[in-house]
Order: C-alpha cells, then sequence, then structure tokens
C-alpha cells in the first residue's frame, strides 16, 4: 500500500465504529461553509466545494468496502449536484460582491415571494418522485427497505433546493437543511453510519442557529440597515 493509498484509507474508531478522516475532514469542510455562508461571504462557496468533494468519496466507496455493497446513491450523488450548485452560488455572489468593501456580505437575506416558494415546493415534490423512480429502475445492488429510494430522494433533492436557495439570499435555504436533516440523520442511523449520523446532528443545530441569524438580518434588512458587523463580532 503506497502512501496515497494509506492516506485515503486512513480512519479512527469512535464507538466501535471506523470513520474515515476523509469523512471528517469533508464534514468538518461543510460546517465551515456553512459558517462562511451564514455570515454571507464568498469563500464560504469554494469551501464547500472542497467537503462536497470528500463526502463523495466517502459515500461511493463507503458502501462496497464496510456495508457489503449498500451504496447510497443519494447520499454520494448529491455531492456531485452540490458541487454543480455551489459553482453557481460562488458565481452569484461573487457577482454581488463586486463594488462592495472588503468583508462586506455578498446577499441580503429575504423571505422568498409566494411564486418562489410555490416553485421550490413544487420542485421539491415532482423532483422527488422522479428521482426515487429512477433509483429504483437503476438498482442499487441490495435489497433495501421500501421507505429508502423515498427517503434517498427527498435528501437528494433537498440538498439541491437547499443549496440553490442559499445562493439566491432565501431564508428558506436553512428551512430546506432541517428538512433535509431530519430524513438524513435517521437514515444514517439505521444503516449503522452512527459517526456521520452525530456529525450531521451536531450540523443541524448549526442550522437551526444559522436560520436564526439570517432571519433577525433579513429583518432589520428591511428597515434598510445591514448587520454584518454584527454578526462578524458575534
Amino acid at each position: 500500500m503506497n502512501f496515497f493509498e494509506r492516506l485515503y484509507d486512513a480512519s479512527i474508531t469512535i464507538g466501535g465504529h471506523g470513520i474515515t478522516w476523509r469523512e471528517i475532514i469533508g464534514n468538518l469542510f461543510g460546517l465551515a461553509s456553512a459558517i462562511g455562508g451564514m455570515r454571507r461571504q464568498v469563500w464560504a462557496w469554494p469551501v464547500g466545494i472542497i467537503g462536497n468533494a470528500l463526502l463523495f468519496t466517502v459515500f461511493f466507496a463507503l458502501g462496497f468496502t464496510a456495508h457489503g455493497g449498500q451504496v447510497m446513491f443519494g447520499q454520494a450523488g448529491r455531492q456531485v449536484f452540490f458541487i454543480l450548485t455551489s459553482l453557481y452560488g460562488w458565481w452569484v455572489w461573487q457577482r454581488n460582491r463586486s463594488g462592495k468593501r472588503a468583508g462586506a456580505p455578498a446577499v441580503r437575506p429575504r423571505w422568498a415571494t409566494s411564486t418562489e416558494r410555490l416553485a421550490l415546493l413544487g420542485f421539491w415534490l415532482v423532483a422527488v418522485v422522479l428521482v426515487q423512480w429512477i433509483s429504483r429502475m437503476i438498482g442499487v445492488g441490495w435489497t433495501p427497505p421500501s421507505w429508502y429510494f423515498w427517503a434517498d430522494a427527498w435528501i437528494f433533492v433537498g440538498s439541491i433546493i437547499a443549496t440553490f436557495a442559499m445562493a439566491r439570499g432565501l431564508n428558506e435555504f436553512w428551512l430546506a437543511w432541517i428538512a433535509v436533516d431530519l430524513v438524513g440523520v435517521p437514515e444514517l442511523i439505521h444503516f449503522e453510519y452512527y459517526p456521520s449520523a452525530a456529525l450531521y446532528a451536531i450540523y443541524a443545530a448549526f442550522v437551526i442557529w444559522g436560520f436564526t441569524v439570517w432571519l433577525r438580518v433579513s429583518r432589520t434588512s428591511d428597515r434598510g440597515a445591514d448587520l454584518n458587523e454584527e454578526l462578524v463580532s458575534s
């Protein structure tokens, strides 16, 4: 085994369950990206992309090596769409930052309009039906519980919705993450990905905090003020 193979397979055991350093570092990058997103900083996007790339290797390969071929397509595939959607968000926030002072927030949080909200919800529901059907047609190489395809489709589509809403500066992106985690954490526990489930649960707690921060900023923004300095110091 050469150096790169050892680096790729490096892991620790927590509570009797192995977890690769790729998974830990990938989730830490995800948490750092969420912090950057809460503060509305452009660097949140490239940091998140690095985390997505690491987590893709975890969920795509871990099934073959540790769970008898239980490849979690939704968990792995959503990392690819994270990267694609994050490239869009990176471009939007970078464009918004043009001409602003250093450290200024890239977006001003707001609630989606009724039309935007209906469009996001409609896409989520339709896409979940489509994605779970496609997953059933493709198959996963093992016999999953009946709810698996629906749960994975919910996670897959909800993650895309959340990332897109973040790019648009919509408060709803935090709520979408909460909806994803409410399904994602139990799924990970069911398939005995306990370390990942714990990391996702910690992330979910942070998401609730981030939502309150953006909500406070959006309320103040309606009165024409910017709380960036307050957020940076908090």
